[in-house]
């Protein structure tokens, strides 16, 4: 099934394909840093948002320039802002204070003049570039915009009807539309590796996964995720280091991967091929790894710091699964306290939020919203105080996700 074409693809990938990033105009509540860049603005007509230029040293940021900023503003980088539907006033005010990321949660059709809010959201926002703007586009019963982009199968029927060539050209038509829409980023593609029913509350893979075989997974989510890329969308792999087998849905309650022995010998495999094609950015799954962390991935330095970062030598932009999931709320006492055990252990980007129950829809109204906000900026900054969480680190958080805005980094 086109196995030729994933080996061009992962040598070209492996020689140095970067993919470019958005960027766009706005200005944060705090004062900016020395050498904060200027940005341009586009019509939303001009495909996504507006372009950053950078390159020259006047107009890049640097470490020290990102040290200076106060503390609530890097706090706030490090947060993606739920929402459901597709009204941007609801959080307004924390894109204005530094945000990085919109997650559109809405079940319903996109509205016609959903570019031009995306638009004026990101024209609005704080910061040196436009956030990004993010939604899980997989396929089948898991695709947020429908109807304002291309409709496709769940994974699991592309792999069986589609060769990876064709994947990758779908996926690519796919990026296309989200770009000229202003959604800059594919919470996509599954990389676990799942032969069983589902999605359900047992399994949160199904249909979801490419394959119960983890080389199908490799080839066919490498060209999806490079499918994506040629359409101008960052696609984030997920849910390292695998949820297919896992002892139930992570939404819902904890739950446990499969061994981190078995794990290696071949969960892993479709995240190393990733990483070896130049996969951007990766989330962490907020299941628990027996033999290697008692702890959700996406709070545990063991599966962030250790195996991503130093066994697998991932460089890009670590972003965690939603840490409003069962999961995590059994492993934690507050939000804010998950966020900061996110970042300290190697995150850079923290979502939360969820639609699955009425409770949960009460939550991304805008005052639960702004509190959800503050508690974890509050959070960062008790655990920078307490020295819990370094400067050092968060910071680093704050660099990986201003690249993954298409903001320049000097030095």
């Amino acid at each position: 099934m086109g196995g030729h074409r994933t080996r061009r693809v992962l040598a070209a990938a492996a020689a140095g394909t970067a993919l470019a990033a958005c960027g766009s105009p706005g200005s944060s509540g705090a004062a900016p840093g020395p050498g904060t860049p200027t940005t341009t603005a586009a019509p939303p007509s001009a495909a996504a948002l507006p372009t950053f230029s950078g390159g020259a040293p006047e107009d890049c940021l640097n470490a020290t320039d990102i040290a200076n900023w106060p503390v609530e503003r890097r706090s706030a980088t490090v947060v993606a802002m739920p929402l459901d539907g597709f009204d941007f006033d609801t959080i307004t005010a924390e894109l204005a204070a530094g945000a990085s990321g919109v997650l559109l949660l809405g079940t319903g059709a996109p509205p016609a003049d959903l570019a031009a809010r995306i638009h004026t959201a990101a024209a609005a926002a704080g910061g040196p570039a436009p956030p990004l703007v993010m939604a899980d586009e997989e396929g089948g019963g898991v695709q947020r915009l429908l109807g304002a982009v291309p409709d496709l199968p769940w994974p699991r029927d592309l792999a069986r009807t589609a060769d990876d060539e064709q994947i990758e050209q779908q996926a690519a038509t796919l990026g296309r539309a989200m770009a000229a829409l202003g959604v800059n980023v594919a919470l996509a593609p599954v990389l676990d590796v799942d032969a069983r029913p589902g999605p359900s509350d047992a399994n949160p893979d199904g249909k979801r996964s490419f394959s119960g075989d983890p080389t199908v997974v490799s080839r066919d989510g490498v060209a999806f995720m490079q499918g994506l890329r040629e359409g101008g969308v960052l696609p984030v792999v997920k849910h390292f280091p695998g949820l297919g087998g896992s002892t139930g849905n992570t939404d819902v309650r904890p739950a446990a991967t499969k061994p981190i022995a078995q794990l290696r010998t071949d969960d892993l495999g479709p995240f190393r091929a990733a990483i070896t094609a130049g996969a951007p950015a990766v989330m962490i799954s907020n299941a628990t790894v027996p033999g290697l962390s008692t702890h959700p991935a996406s709070l545990s330095s063991a599966v962030v710091g250790g195996l991503l970062r130093g066994q697998l030598g991932f460089t890009g932009l670590v972003v965690t699964d939603s840490l409003s999931a069962g999961a995590v709320t059994a492993a934690t006492s507050s939000l804010g306290e998950a966020a900061a055990d996110a970042i300290e252990s190697g995150a850079d980007l923290v979502l939360f939020g969820s639609t699955r129950t009425a409770a949960d829809v009460a939550a991304l109204s805008k005052d639960r919203l702004s509190a959800s906000f503050q508690q974890i900026v509050a959070a960062l900054r008790t655990a920078l105080d307490s020295g819990a969480l370094t400067d050092a680190r968060i910071d680093a958080a704050v660099t990986a996700v201003l690249r993954a805005r298409g903001v320049s980094i000097c030095g």
